[in-house]
């Protein structure tokens, strides 16, 4: 962790509006929503290995954050509604993410677009039962 990046004073979850509220000791405060959280996360599943292996997250637009955990005093770890729970979100991302969510929200939403994607979550498979006698 960078020394310099802000300490968060106060973590707030807002379940209603899906939204994630930080205010850092600068003074600073970001709402942060659940699904840009997911769409972002971290973790390797979601950045890959290396530049270029980034896995575009579909789907995710009703996603919840339904547990969020300290990690030391650097970090927290959040898990989602859809079973997401590896990536380790420190003060200095979610800092970052704070001051950059404008651009990597209009970023995310033209990547959507380009490859055909959607937001919204898939509806379920349609179950095909035997019909009774």
């Amino acid at each position: 962790m960078d020394s310099d990046t802000p300490h968060p004073t106060e973590i707030k979850l807002h379940r209603q509006s899906r939204v994630l509220e930080i205010a850092f000791s600068d003074g600073k405060t970001f709402a942060l929503g659940c699904e840009f959280l997911r769409v972002h996360s971290p973790s390797a599943e979601v950045r890959g290995h290396g530049p270029g292996q980034e896995v575009l997250q579909v789907g995710k637009k009703n996603v919840e954050i339904t547990h969020i955990e300290p990690v030391g005093s650097y970090a927290i770890q959040l898990t989602f509604s859809d079973g997401h729970d590896t990536g380790l979100y420190s003060w200095d991302v979610l800092y970052e993410y704070g001051l950059q969510h404008d651009e990597m929200w209009q970023r995310y939403l033209k990547r959507l677009a380009e490859t055909g994607a959607s937001r919204d979550a898939a509806a379920a498979p349609f179950e095909q039962r035997p019909k009774s006698k």
